[in-house]
């Protein structure tokens, strides 16, 4: 069986043979998009590339990208653990062109690379095409043989690509797996695509467009490619898995996080020890590249997938801190294909078992308060916003951390009255602060720094970057 690391070097070898730049992945602070808050798809490292505003000596490309979801609005936190595919961290597979070639060679590369280099049976794959992309299932028929029912039309902006409002834009093909009709769901595009049965597993976009504001589009002289294949579903597919915690990686440190819990990794904890083994990669990776934990921006975010994982290690009855002991086994699985895991290991759990520690002296109390709370609550009545901001606020509980709690008791949360008691201490604090002789200004700075955040000195990295 092919492990997740072996489908890694595959992969690169495979674009690497075919005169593609091996490029190592890009931090997971990105330098070129203010927009973002953590790098989350492959092409944001070659985003100036592909506007044209930046030239490299190569013209083709190929990476395993390193990428967190859990801030903004791509946000997979709440779901980690609970489902077969939601990560905060997770690695993209991508080849991409700059101007060099299209769909034609695209495509190919595609087919090639998943029937042969992976031997995934063809009759266990099927395609989207947009619906008036012609030349990409005209591709499709000629280059894989499918029939006309496996090259299905989509008119949706499942299929269609867009940098933003304006710019590079363009229609996309993606390409599917079919479990069989034992598990249930319907093919991409019907009433029951959200199943199981058919899994995508491989995004190719052509920039073929560029848009304006006033909604005409015409053709970019510079036409490129842009894929993305997201290493643990494929690795979970080659692997015989449905689940891609089942993945030899992810096993590992679940194993990991159940032999210093001594609680089965298989048993009633199991969810506990996914979201432990999920939440290790992205705190481990984020920490190496730089991001530190705190109470603003990503070093809060950061703060809060951690306590997230120190909850679930308290709730396998872990009195001492956990999290920091499993990092020597994630740079075992991890560290040759991303060697500043290595570097880094030491202040990694050095600032895990820090914030740990720290965390577990209020934790106790802050579960305490929310039991007291919920056994004088009726039944079935969410938990009112005033006391998840006291947990927020006194005990260090990020909002979400009380919401996974409550999710295991089938209760909610009053976010309305959160953001209430959120806004009116925001109040207070404005209020405390025009006592200083600087009313006037520190409004105003108050209301800049809520609505654009704050700023990021980058001097210490770098000596160019872009501006909001």
């Amino acid at each position: 069986m092919a492990s997740l690391n072996d489908i890694r070097s595959t992969f690169l070898r495979y674009f690497e043979s075919n005169d593609h730049r091996v490029v190592e992945s890009s931090p997971l602070v990105p330098r070129n998009d203010p927009t973002l808050m953590f790098v989350n798809s492959g092409m944001v490292q070659f985003k100036n590339l592909f506007t044209g505003v930046e030239h490299r000596d190569y013209s083709r490309a190929t990476t395993a990208q390193k990428c967190v979801r859990a801030g903004g609005k791509h946000n997979d936190l709440d779901n980690v653990g609970y489902t077969a595919r939601h990560h905060t961290f997770f690695e993209m597979l991508g080849n991409f062109s700059f101007g060099d070639y299209f769909k034609e060679q695209a495509i190919p590369f595609a087919w090639e690379l998943l029937t042969k280099e992976f031997g995934i049976p063809k009759d266990k794959l099927l395609v989207t095409v947009y619906h008036t992309d012609d030349e990409a299932a005209a591709i499709w028929k000629k280059v894989a043989g499918l029939p006309d029912e496996k090259i299905i039309r989509i008119a949706t902006h499942d299929n269609f690509w867009q940098m933003g409002p304006t710019g590079p834009c363009g229609p996309s093909t993606e390409i599917f797996y079919d479990h069989g009709e034992h598990i249930w769901g319907g093919p991409p595009g019907s009433p029951e695509e959200d199943g199981d049965r058919f899994i995508e597993i491989w995004n190719l976009v052509f920039m073929q467009n560029e848009q304006f504001e006033d909604g005409s589009m015409t053709e970019l002289a510079m036409q490129s490619i842009d894929t993305g294949m997201g290493l643990e579903r494929i690795g979970a597919l080659l692997q015989g898995k449905h689940d891609n915690y089942d993945t030899d990686l992810m096993r590992a440190l679940i194993e990991a996080s159940a032999h210093v819990t001594n609680v089965d990794p298989d048993g009633d904890g199991n969810v506990h020890h996914r979201v432990i083994a999920d939440h290790l990669r992205s705190t481990s990776f984020l920490l190496a590249d730089g991001v530190m934990p705190s109470n603003e921006g990503r070093g809060y975010v950061l703060r809060r997938i951690m306590r997230r994982a120190m909850r679930h290690a308290h709730l396998l009855g872990a009195r001492d801190p956990v999290m920091y002991r499993l990092v020597p086994e994630l740079v075992r699985q991890m560290g040759q294909a991303y060697p500043e895991l290595g570097r880094a290991q030491a202040m990694i759990e050095e600032t895990l078992l820090t914030e740990e520690t720290r965390f577990k002296a209020t934790l106790d109390r802050g579960l305490k308060l929310l039991d007291d709370e919920l056994a004088a609550l009726p039944e079935d009545t969410d938990l009112p916003g005033e006391t998840a901001f006291k947990l927020y606020d006194t005990y260090g509980f990020p909002l979400d951390l009380t919401q996974d709690a409550l999710r295991e008791k089938g209760r909610g949360v009053d976010t309305e009255g959160f953001d209430a008691a959120m806004a009116e201490q925001k109040a207070k604090a404005r209020a405390a602060w025009a006592g200083s002789g600087e009313a006037a200004d520190a409004a105003i700075w108050f209301d800049i720094a809520e609505d654009k955040g704050v700023s990021e000195f980058l001097g210490y990295d770098t000596e160019q970057a872009e501006g909001q």
